[in-house]
């Protein structure tokens, strides 16, 4: 079966092949800091391999896996797709849709990096049939997961002015820091010398001349306690020759309005050096206070204008000249609480019934005058919420469902507006032709004239007009019909006297109407080399001509595709062929006829020719094994099922007659003469959950179309002979 796309794979996110960094699955709730969510897939198609259940709110790397080393033997894709269209009950901030194939560019593998918030997120995969393939992931705060034991990590650093010997020239600054993965750290303590351990709040400064030993450790939450770490360092009597200040500067930051004001804050960092005996101690003061020690950036929010003066001194006892910064404060803007102004605008012509004819374009606008506008997005017809970027094009006919909401740049999310809009098919004048046959020469039955089949004056190819596949009441009745449509082309100036010549000889040799020939039907594949060359191969996969005039699918070539008939289309017809399972071992084979799709290869949007046909028609289900696939043998994938009651088990390696008949909207399907299933198709019908991936497109299906046949993998061997089609 065929996997559909979503319109965005992933919507602000960068999809990779996968660094070669840990990637645990999940199986602990990491840090944030480095949370990696592993998901796989194998062959089974109603679940995931493995996926996580729980995770911890921040960013979080995502890992999904769909490959031979997971256990995918098939070639069939996955997706790993959040929902978000219901945030009612669902997270909805992380816009996720991963596909990956085995036989991809990166062999089933990719990452993204998303940031997760509380709550639960629920995921799906998104190809028809995978109905039961999702779950939940619950995010919490980080008290969950499992019992922390390991104790933080502790460090220092020390900093100073340092003599030739490494001492420590008047005094050396202290900094401590603690990283804890599990609880997170509750506290870190310290002890200098013989003296007791006390709790460390901020940098502090060892100044008694003489060597020292400075003993550290932290506690996590869970009541770890790393072991005690020491450090031992000199501070040396600072140079009486030193007789220089220390240099002194301060940089103001903050956000500032357009007369340069700081608005709500303006924070000042204070810096020194001193090249001889080593900075002491930095004192600022601000406005017509006094000076104090400056230990950090000093933050400044009372509004209005403000003076900050300051100075150093080092271990010599020489205090640098006063300096000052001046800088204004300004009321903060009111905090954005408004979400934006979103509206919508349809346009396209309409016709008397206010539907739009061929297509609707759906333009998005959105407004906001605090923080401004972050995003815009769309559903359509109950799918994922995607970023809109351009005016989107609905051309599918039928009933259509615009969702649409936009975000500020402070995080706030307008009410979801809807408006609802109806697409009408393009009335298109055709020529009224006997039969419908683009072949690109003239053939008579199974004669190739060599003549280029020619679209004549009243807009019908020759062969449409020779109508070989008509049932005639004997080979007189057709040979005086093909003589007077050569003779009338003849006389058009359509073929000349040779190819008159040669149209005649053709019905003559054709046999047709002769008896002992079958009526009507004609021959699309013979088990020649010729016939075989006439049709084509899209997607993964291959089939080859086999022993007994039969075409195989091939047990090397991985990955889902379809061999189609290129030559014409049908529209009311029967399809009848001959298919045997031919997969190894005890396995059995997944196949399945598609009927009346578009040209895979010019459908205008698609980039995946191999997903035409199960996007835009109807595939005809072959598949006999008693679990996996809920569709069996005889169901219209997606839309009608047949159990295993219902469509029987077959011996493998036995050859089966298959026929799909159509008629309209109709669909017959018989195997060995018995009929499996009768299903009347919904024109009108807009979604289908089998494909929720491609809301309003799966529901139109083509009144006429090509014809294909589908290889599953490597391990899904299917043989197909004697296909033969007649028209309606």
């Amino acid at each position: 079966m065929f996997a559909a796309l979503v319109v965005a794979l992933v919507a602000a996110l960068g999809l990779t092949a996968p660094p070669a960094a840990r990637a645990d699955g999940g199986g602990r709730p990491a840090t944030a800091a480095d949370q990696v969510l592993t998901w796989t897939a194998d062959s089974d198609i109603t679940r995931y391999k493995t996926a996580p259940q729980t995770a911890v709110a921040g960013p979080a790397t995502i890992v999904f896996e769909n490959s031979e080393a997971t256990g995918n033997t098939t070639g069939m894709p996955h997706t790993l797709t959040f929902d978000t269209s219901d945030p009612s009950r669902y997270n909805a901030d992380v816009d996720l849709n991963i596909l990956a194939n085995p036989s991809d560019a990166n062999g089933g593998k990719y990452t993204a990096e998303v940031t997760l918030t509380p709550g639960t997120y629920r995921y799906y995969c998104t190809i028809p049939g995978h109905g039961s393939m999702q779950g939940t992931l619950v995010v919490t705060d980080g008290g969950g997961g499992e019992e922390d034991t390991e104790a933080p990590e502790v460090s220092h650093e020390l900093s100073g002015a340092q003599n030739s010997d490494g001492a420590y020239l008047g005094g050396a600054t202290v900094a401590l820091s603690a990283t804890d993965p599990g609880s997170g750290v509750e506290s870190v303590e310290y002890a200098l010398d013989d003296g007791d351990f006390t709790a460390y709040a901020e940098p502090f400064t060892v100044d008694t001349v003489g060597e020292h030993t400075l003993r550290y450790r932290a506690t996590d939450r869970a009541g770890n306690t790393s072991e005690v770490a020491t450090v031992e360092f000199t501070v040396a009597e600072p140079p009486a020759d030193d007789t220089t200040a220390p240099e002194t500067s301060a940089e103001v930051s903050g956000d500032r309005n357009d007369d340069g004001a700081y608005l709500g804050t303006a924070t000042v960092t204070v810096s020194a050096s001193d090249s001889g005996s080593g900075v002491k101690s930095i004192e600022y003061a601000l406005d017509d206070g006094e000076f104090t020690g400056y230990t950090a950036p000093v933050a400044v929010d009372t509004v209005g204008e403000h003076t900050l003066r300051y100075r150093a001194t080092d271990h010599a006892g020489n205090t640098s000249e006063e300096k000052s910064v001046e800088f204004t404060v300004a009321e903060p803007p009111a905090q954005d609480t408004t979400a934006p102004e979103v509206s919508a605008e349809v346009t396209g012509d309409r016709n008397d019934d206010g539907a739009y004819v061929g297509a609707a374009t759906v333009t998005l606008t959105a407004t906001d005058e605090e923080s401004g506008v972050a995003r815009v997005q769309y559903s359509l017809n109950g799918g994922p919420y995607l970023v809109y970027a351009d005016p989107v094009r609905i051309d599918r006919a039928g009933d259509h469902l615009v969702r649409y909401r936009a975000t500020d740049k402070a995080g706030n999310t307008s009410a979801a507006r809807s408006l609802d809009l109806t697409v009408a098919e393009e009335e298109i004048s055709e020529p009224d032709c006997p039969e419908t046959d683009n072949r690109r020469t003239v053939i008579v039955g199974t004669v190739d004239t060599g003549v280029p089949n020619r679209v004549t004056g009243d807009g019908c190819t020759i062969n449409e007009l020779i109508e070989d596949e008509r049932g005639w009441d004997g080979e007189r009745d057709f040979l005086r019909h093909v003589q007077g449509v050569a003779g009338d082309l003849r006389d058009q100036g359509v073929v000349d006297q040779r190819e008159h010549d040669l149209l005649v000889k053709a019905a003559r040799d054709s046999g047709i109407g002769t008896e002992g020939r079958t009526e009507g039907y004609r021959t699309l594949f013979d088990g020649s080399a010729k016939s075989f060359a006439e049709w084509e191969h899209v997607g993964g996969g291959a089939f080859g001509l086999s022993r007994g005039d039969a075409m195989t699918s091939s047990t090397t070539r991985a990955g889902m595709g379809m061999l189609w008939y290129p030559n014409r289309q049908y529209g009311d017809f029967s399809l009848r062929l001959q298919f045997r399972d031919d997969a190894p071992g005890d396995g059995r084979t997944n196949s399945g006829v598609f009927v009346r799709f578009p040209d895979p290869d010019w459908h205008p949007g698609e980039t995946r020719p191999e997903w035409v046909a199960i996007k835009y028609g109807h595939e005809n289900q072959i598949f006999d094994r008693p679990d996996g696939d809920m569709y069996k043998t005889g169901s219209v994938y997606g839309f009608d099922k047949v159990n295993l009651a219902g469509a029987g088990v077959e011996e493998k390696g036995v050859w089966n007659d298959y026929e799909v008949r159509v008629v309209d909207q109709r669909y017959w399907i018989f195997r060995n003469g018995v009929l499996l299933n009768v299903f009347d198709n919904d024109p009108g019908l807009l979604f289908n959950p089998a494909r929720a991936d491609d809301p309003g497109t799966a529901g139109r299906q083509y009144r006429h179309g090509f014809i294909g046949l589908q290889t599953h993998g490597t391990t899904d061997v299917i043989s197909f002979r004697n296909v033969r089609i007649q028209e309606l």
